[in-house]
């Protein structure tokens, strides 16, 4: 496969794993990040850092540039103002300086101090190491060339470091920021800049996640130039208005650099002159997260100048700032319209889940309600067969009926249920339960194939009688469960209905007596 004259087959293997791995970071072009990847000698992690942070100018290349065109011959003796180098290269450099982060001391980091007798061992060598740090201090201020000279010869990761020789006590960054705000307002007064109480790399990330300017103030107690500065350029009436002006969209940050993190920003932003202030902002054509220097106000300056550079300095970095806000307004409104359908979509599926759930659990109900029923019914049927059976048992073993010729018998007359009227004599010495199983078996006893089939009781079935027998006039009920004779309980003879009765409802009026 070939793109734009490019043959992926002829790379090795490692070379297209690194283009593989390069591209699924970067999403571009395979004409475009092979060459890039080439210029960095394969390497993924360079031609990442040179993809996002944008890549620098190539030496070989201008190395071969100047011999092929030397420059024109330059004059022997320049004279240049290293007071003001800072302030002319902020105002012509066409191109932003990335702003860099300092490394601060983390929030719940305990500040180290060594125990007493320790310290007031080496007591004097430490007062001799100040006054050597003041005076070396001192020799700066009046060569101020120095500093930076030592700056741009020191090892970088040194430029970070600082020993705090000042007394002051070690504060994490946002502690810091709020003893800075109250000694500036303890110094001038109430004032109108909103200074942010956050830390050096946390109003970065304020600056660049609102897409606002940040204006950076550094600020030393020992310049003889601090104090009226302060109060006539930046509290003076217009440059307060125009750092609060909603539509510059300014925000500030300041430092003493008596203070770590302070002193470490100006040495990030290679600040060589007192009072300093610049101005940071988002660059979108650099990166999509750089933010970059666009302006630098190195000294004393008069409002109109401060406000003036201040105002070119966004007037030219607005509009790739603009651009930057509509995308993101797109973004946010395209995600919150995602958003929005995915809740929509979540909650018409728990409502289908809902109405799933529920006819579940109504076809659940019901295969309980008719399994039930089922069961109820299976155990009436088996009730049913169950009291026949104990019927056809019951009616085999019922005396016969005596004979024309035995005088001592009790002629009863029943009227069933049914409305039919039975007439029969019973022994006189049979118990009364004997004439409740002839009501019970008369059926039985009527049909001459079940009395032939008879059958065995059945087993685990406890019988017992749905009626009672009542004598009408006066009302007698002949309870079964009083037991005796047929001839002591209705005597030579009576008539008698047989009552239906319920033994639920009798359970629950005992219970109800009992409660």
């Amino acid at each position: 496969m070939s793109s734009s004259g490019i043959d992926i087959s002829q790379l090795s293997d490692s070379e297209r794993a690194a283009l593989e791995t390069y591209m699924a970071v970067t999403s571009q072009d395979v004409s475009e990040a092979i060459p890039l990847l080439r210029r960095s000698q394969w390497n993924v992690q360079i031609a990442v850092s040179k993809f996002f942070d944008g890549e620098g100018p190539d030496p070989v290349a201008e190395a071969r540039a100047a011999l092929d065109n030397p420059p024109p011959a330059r004059p022997t003796r320049q004279t240049q103002n290293l007071m003001s180098e800072d302030l002319s290269a902020g105002r012509f450099s066409p191109v932003a300086e990335a702003a860099p982060r300092v490394h601060t001391q983390p929030e719940q980091q305990p500040v180290y101090r060594p125990p007493f007798l320790l310290a007031l061992l080496f007591a004097p060598f430490n007062l001799i190491y100040r006054l050597l740090t003041s005076s070396f201090r001192l020799f700066g201020t009046l060569f101020p060339f120095l500093p930076r000279f030592f700056n741009l010869t020191a090892n970088p990761a040194l430029q970070g470091a600082r020993r705090n020789t000042t007394g002051r006590r070690a504060l994490s960054p946002q502690d810091t920021a709020a003893r800075f705000i109250r000694e500036f307002e303890e110094e001038y007064g109430t004032h109108s800049v909103s200074f942010l109480e956050h830390g050096y790399n946390m109003a970065l990330e304020k600056a660049h996640r609102d897409l606002k300017f940040l204006l950076v103030v550094l600020l030393s107690p020992e310049h003889d130039d601090t104090s009226s500065w302060v109060r006539d350029t930046l509290l003076s009436r217009e440059v307060t208005d125009f750092i609060n002006d909603p539509q510059n969209g300014i925000i500030v940050w300041g430092g003493n650099v008596l203070d770590s993190e302070a002193y470490q920003v100006s040495h990030s932003l290679r600040c060589t002159k007192f009072p300093f202030a610049t101005l940071v902002v988002h660059t979108p054509n650099v990166s999509s997260s750089a933010m970059s220097v666009v302006s630098r106000i190195s000294g004393t300056s008069s409002p109109s100048e401060f406000v003036e550079k201040l105002r070119t300095a966004i007037s030219q970095h607005r509009e790739p700032l603009e651009q930057t806000r509509s995308t993101r307004s797109e973004q946010q409104a395209s995600r919150s319209l995602r958003e929005e359908q995915d809740s929509a979509y979540e909650r018409s599926l728990a409502i289908d889940r809902e109405r799933a759930r529920q006819r579940r659990e109504a076809e659940a109900e019901q295969r309980r309600q008719e399994q039930e029923a089922a069961e109820r019914q299976e155990k009436e049927e088996k009730l049913r067969r169950d009291h026949q059976q104990w019927k056809r048992w019951r009616a085999q073993s019922i005396q016969n009926e005596p004979g024309a010729d035995f005088k001592e018998t009790v002629r009863i007359s029943v009227r069933l249920t049914s409305g039919e009227r039975v007439i029969r004599r019973f022994s006189p010495e049979l118990d009364i339960e004997e004439l409740y199983a002839f009501v019970e078996c008369y059926d039985v006893l009527q049909d001459a194939e079940q009395m032939a089939t008879g059958g065995e009781k059945p087993e685990g079935f406890e019988h017992k009688y749905g009626f009672q027998l009542v004598s009408p006039m006066p009302r007698t009920v002949y309870e079964i469960e009083a037991g005796g004779s047929i001839r002591d309980k209705i005597g030579r003879g009576g008539n008698l209905l047989v009552e239906t009765i319920d033994h639920d409802d009798n359970e629950s009026d005992g219970e109800r007596e009992e409660a």
